[in-house]
């Protein structure tokens, strides 16, 4: 808001100008001004970044020079700091070697199925997390169900408990976890707790944290929202980890907030998932929890002895294959886009989704057309209930070209469907926090679980049938009629969609 308080003042301090004292100046500041915002756009053009990110600061520079050039310096040029950059690398120099890999896994699940040993290999040599066999997997299609059994599971810890969330709200959900954590903090258990500042600025103040530490939990605020220049804040931590004692770990799309388990229903009812780890790939959510603890604040030395909570032992009763991994905008890799247009494009039957917001990139929807248009049955779930409503109506912008592709789109009439899931050819399946837009494929910092060939799979495939159930499909509304069409705000909104 202040970068562009000034911008705009700038622009109307020159153009005030160049009609008063500069009148005699005006049309070799206008030429020079121009000349500026060409090469600028050139620039722009020439960068290794999407076409959608690059395509609004072109439009807003040749139209309004001053304010686009002043904008794009602030805001558009990086996201995050060289400082920020650094310190993320260096922690991910220390903490990715200490995974335990085994050499031989992703081949082996290439020469079961080429495309997902692909995508195993790709997360391994590009994100550094490795696949593991001897690693349980558990999908829940009720988060109440996903609640009772992460509560059962912290009242067992003995060593450590990790908790990082995008959303805190300190209320009854909260309030049995909060009573678990101070039980187990007096019993010397070391518990911790992140939570994003921004995410969670609508349900707590600083003052939860220093209850928390008060109480004896060591708590720390990603990203501190402060007024002023930041430009780190656009990446916010939109992860949700929970890891016991190295034995067990939680992730999926629900928030430690009320409304994420039907208590409050402020979108009517409310649909999510999760997932449950046991045995080895503990290790990697682990890994996951400390990278953003350690990276996003100066931390004590002692914060840098990671090896003693890196002790996830095998799964012996585990089948198929099981890779938790993490997106982070530090770096130039998409990956939590590229694994779901790889999954598109290996899929035989079909592709299942479910997302609460459909904001897509060209190449992410040119994928799920043309899996599609080759004869694979791609279906999406949506909310049928929106939590924003612009955001919404940009979702919908996006349904008419999908479904003239032979994409059929659902919206989940019960409410906000805020599940975060990619199921194919009762195979494979991608679940975590990852949702289908431009902030959580590019601006945040995510995490999600790839896994193939275990029950769970099915499950999710199961929990997708069931959801599509009590959907509206809306396929032919959108495909024809005035619904496909797209109106004038959907089509200025879709141009900054990236900014949204």
């Amino acid at each position: 808001m202040i970068a562009v308080l000034i911008a705009i003042s700038f622009e109307i301090f020159l153009i005030t100008n160049l009609f008063t004292r500069l009148n005699a100046h005006a049309e070799w500041i206008n030429v020079m001004t121009r000349v500026l915002a060409v090469l600028l756009v050139i620039l722009i053009y020439n960068e290794n970044r999407n076409a959608a990110f690059k395509t609004p600061w072109i439009i807003l520079i040749m139209a309004v020079p001053i304010f686009g050039i002043i904008m794009y310096l602030l805001v558009g040029l990086n996201a995050h700091t060289f400082e920020m950059k650094k310190r993320y690398r260096d922690i991910d120099d220390r903490l990715m070697p200490m995974l335990e890999r085994d050499d031989g896994l992703t081949q082996s699940i290439k020469d079961r199925d080429a495309g997902a040993g692909a995508i195993c290999a790709y997360l391994e040599n590009q994100a550094h997390f490795p696949p593991y066999k001897d690693s349980g997997v558990t999908y829940y299609g009720d988060t109440c169900d996903a609640l009772e059994a992460m509560i059962s599971d912290l009242k067992t810890a003995e060593h450590f408990i990790f908790m990082e969330y995008f959303a805190i709200d300190d209320k009854e959900a909260w309030h049995r976890i909060e009573e678990i954590l101070v039980e187990k903090v007096k019993a010397g258990v070391e518990v911790r707790v992140f939570y994003d500042d921004l995410g969670s600025i609508g349900f707590i103040n600083t003052a939860f944290s220093k209850k928390l530490n008060s109480l004896g939990i060591k708590c720390r605020v990603f990203n501190p929202f402060f007024p002023g220049l930041n430009r780190f804040l656009n990446n916010r931590d939109h992860r949700k980890v929970t890891v016991v004692d190295g034995r067990v770990a939680y992730t999926g799309g629900y928030n430690l907030a009320d409304e994420y388990f039907n208590i409050e229903r402020p979108y009517r009812a409310w649909k999510d998932s999760g997932i449950r780890i046991t045995g080895q790939a503990v290790d990697s959510m682990t890994i996951i929890f400390l990278e953003n603890w350690n990276a996003t604040k100066k931390h004590f030395e002692k914060d840098k002895v990671y090896d003693r909570f890196l002790v996830a032992e095998k799964d012996e009763s585990a089948h198929g294959f099981v890779l938790p991994y993490a997106d982070s905008p530090m770096d130039e890799l998409q990956v939590g886009e590229d694994v779901y247009i790889s999954m598109l494009d290996k899929a035989d039957d079909y592709v299942y989704i479910m997302t609460p917001y459909l904001i897509i990139t060209d190449e992410l929807k040119t994928a799920i057309k043309l899996a599609a248009m080759r004869g694979v049955d791609v279906r999406i779930i949506t909310p049928g209930v929106p939590d924003k409503k612009m955001v919404y109506s940009i979702t919908r912008s996006f349904y008419h070209d999908l479904c003239i592709s032979g994409v059929r789109i659902y919206e989940w009439r019960p409410g906000f469907m805020h599940g975060k899931l990619m199921v194919s050819d009762d195979s494979l399946a991608v679940c975590g926090t990852i949702n289908l837009d431009y902030r959580s494929l590019y601006h945040h910092f995510e995490n999600a679980v790839f896994f193939g060939y275990c029950d769970a799979v099915i499950d999710a495939k199961h929990d997708f049938e069931r959801t599509m159930e009590e959907c509206e499909e809306v396929t032919v509304d959108y495909k024809v009629g005035r619904k496909g069409l797209l109106k004038l705000p959907q089509m200025f909104l879709r141009l900054f969609a990236e900014l949204l």
